[in-house]
């Protein structure tokens, strides 16, 4: 079996949503690195939804504390990154493919085609904020398999008061956020979960 695909098969299969850590200060170098490794994930036009803010001091963390529900897991991480997802990434499509006009991968027509279909499309508002929320949920995805391969253990949450998120934090009204991912060192190991078979998940093959 290809040794690559046996290595990103195990870190699939061993991550888990860990609710317990150990006490670890994560450096600034590491958290760099795991965020740029989130960052390499695919998203729609290339306009890079994602944008985080990572909770990391124990004031911040308190401060966090109950707009998470009191969650434990938000004060035992390293940290907790706060996917947030940009509805109007539209505005970054000048900043992506304008580097590829100046280098004569674009032609003019071309860019200015592309520039006004993606702000066409932003025009929907419902179609803006589905964008952010799917294309942010592929970085947060990488990040937590990144970690996972860097020796870290993650969860995913859901269960958070966004508004509060939003006014304790100041973030700006474009972003929206997704989820809340603690990252650290397990204290416990992920409690088991089942999956469903792959006869329930595929509805059918054309």
């Amino acid at each position: 079996m290809n040794t690559n695909f046996q290595a990103v098969k195990e870190v699939m299969l061993s991550r888990g949503s860990v609710k317990r850590y150990d006490t670890y200060e994560m450096p600034k170098e590491e958290l760099d690195e795991l965020l740029t490794l989130a960052s390499s994930a695919p998203s729609a036009w290339n306009l890079q939804h994602w944008r985080y803010l990572a909770i990391q001091s124990e004031e911040a963390k308190q401060r966090l504390l109950p707009i998470a529900y009191n969650q434990i897991q938000v004060t035992e991480s390293s940290v907790v990154i706060a996917i947030l997802g940009d509805t109007e990434a539209n505005k970054a499509a000048r900043l992506v493919f304008g580097e590829a006009l100046e280098q004569g991968e674009l032609t003019q027509e071309i860019y200015d085609r592309t520039i006004g279909q993606i702000d066409g499309a932003y025009q929907n508002h419902q179609f803006a904020r589905d964008a952010a929320f799917s294309n942010a949920s592929l970085s947060a995805m990488q990040l937590m398999l990144a970690a996972k391969a860097k020796g870290f253990d993650t969860c995913a949450m859901g269960g958070f008061n966004k508004e509060a998120l939003i006014k304790q934090f100041n973030i700006p009204d474009r972003y929206v956020p997704v989820m809340l991912i603690t990252i650290g060192k397990a204290a416990q190991p992920a409690r088991p979960t089942g999956r469903l078979n792959l006869d329930t998940v595929l509805l059918e093959t054309l």
